[in-house]
């Protein structure tokens, strides 16, 4: 059985036990809302270093770190430390999108490397394969080969695949007659549209939806419906595409749970800030509550090498309007592919926006690190304020480079004129 047949059935897995001691959330409870779809327990059968992470209502907010190779970049072992540093920095998943390069060794050794939760695309997988190993176009995979790629991940142990399965030629038709300026940002979702139009056929992951839950229930992952049509800008955000696939993906939602399979949705996107929490609201009634994966949102277009600073504003009104994980961007994006650094940097944007919604969602513990942050800066209580930040290392190293007296106790912002020590000696 599944994980969603065995919460239907009301048993508690052990999986489910995990997960939820992980979470701090009662195992029985988890298991009711993953019976009614709002919550998963990622986790394939054939991951056996890995561990099971709950994602959904009344849970922690989740981050995602995207990383792996292009062409231009193939190294192994780059990726193998990025996904050691994303893992330090505080991922709770990490997507591996390699492109280029020896990509089965390379999503193995990944898998290999860490127990976090781990996500794919597999019709890069089936992309790459046709192109670099046969020799052919994209655009003329067969079902078969799109089929087996996305075999060979589940095979390996990935948690949870990004499937494009509401790219369909009615939604096509939708954005060619609305107009959009982007069209489609996806990778995954270009490639569907574009064999689409050679093939002059529907989308295989649409038409045969039904494969692909036989395939991916032995293993239990969890199916990520993907935004083929998520806006790329914010001109875009919202139009009748992006909304009409929802819809579509509503729908294989309920087949999925029909068919024992559990499902999150992902989203957008660029979308401006006042369209935010209508988005959340949208993917929730459309989809029935089932959990959201965001990309973002970026609220802004204009801040190439400050995107996740764009994308943790966004991810922190959706997250507090509802989403329930969130992926990171990068400093990089829309520029290069991320470095090390960068996936540090993307994390801890991202983990902040991912906290700051966890306060506003009331989860129990989120506004009591706070509060203790709080006392410790009140009485300079430097030791503390390391272990509380959520980078210790950068807060540590940036008050050690600003030649602070230690003796002293305040901060070179401040030093005697310390309004904290000002009012302690009011109290004298």
């Amino acid at each position: 059985m599944t994980q969603l047949e065995m919460a239907r059935q009301g048993i508690v897995s052990d999986k489910m036990k995990q997960a939820a001691d992980s979470a701090g959330i009662d195992a029985e409870l988890l298991r009711q809302r993953i019976a009614e779809g709002t919550a998963i327990v990622c986790h394939n059968n054939r991951h056996s270093n890995g561990r099971p992470l709950a994602v959904g209502k009344g849970l922690p907010t989740r981050v995602n770190a995207n990383i792996g190779t292009s062409k231009d970049d193939t190294s192994i072992d780059k990726e193998l430390e990025k996904a050691r540093v994303a893992v330090a920095a505080g991922a709770d998943a990490i997507m591996d999108l390699s492109t280029g390069g020896p990509i089965d060794e390379i999503r193995r050794a990944i898998i290999a490397e860490t127990q976090v939760c781990i996500g794919s695309v597999p019709l890069y997988q089936a992309a790459c394969d046709t192109v670099v190993k046969k020799g052919k176009a994209i655009v003329d995979m067969t079902v078969d080969e799109i089929f087996d790629g996305i075999k060979k991940h589940l095979d390996d142990g990935v948690d949870f695949i990004t499937v494009h399965c509401g790219v369909t030629r009615a939604t096509v038709e939708r954005m060619d007659n609305e107009g959009r300026i982007m069209e489609v940002v996806s990778r995954g979702g270009s490639f569907t549209v574009a064999w689409m139009t050679r093939n002059d056929a529907e989308n295989p992951l649409y038409e045969h939806y039904d494969r692909l839950l036989e395939l991916v229930k032995p293993y239990d992952a969890t199916l990520s419906l993907g935004d083929g049509f998520r806006p790329g800008c914010l001109a875009d955000a919202t139009d009748r595409a992006q909304i009409h696939e929802l819809i579509i993906l509503g729908e294989l939602t309920q087949r999925a749970w029909d068919a024992g399979i559990q499902v999150m949705i992902e989203g957008p996107g660029h979308v401006p800030l006042n369209q935010i929490e209508a988005n959340i609201q949208l993917q929730k009634r459309l989809c029935h509550g089932a959990p959201f994966y965001v990309l973002g949102p970026l609220v802004t277009d204009i801040a190439p090498g400050y995107d996740h600073i764009t994308c943790a504003i966004g991810g922190a009104i959706a997250a507090s309007a509802g989403a329930d994980f969130l992926c990171y961007v990068t400093p990089s994006e829309h520029l290069c592919l991320p470095n090390v650094e960068d996936v540090h940097e993307g994390v801890m944007a991202t983990r902040i926006a991912a906290h700051a919604a966890d306060i506003v969602k009331g989860l129990p513990g989120a506004m009591e690190k706070d509060i203790a942050m709080s006392k410790a800066r009140k009485t300079l209580d430097w030791e503390t304020q390391y272990c509380l930040a959520i980078d210790p290392e950068l807060a540590r190293r940036r008050r050690a480079e600003s030649g602070v007296d230690e003796e002293h106790g305040a901060c070179t912002m401040c030093g005697e004129f310390c309004a904290y020590k000002v009012m302690d000696e009011r109290k004298k």
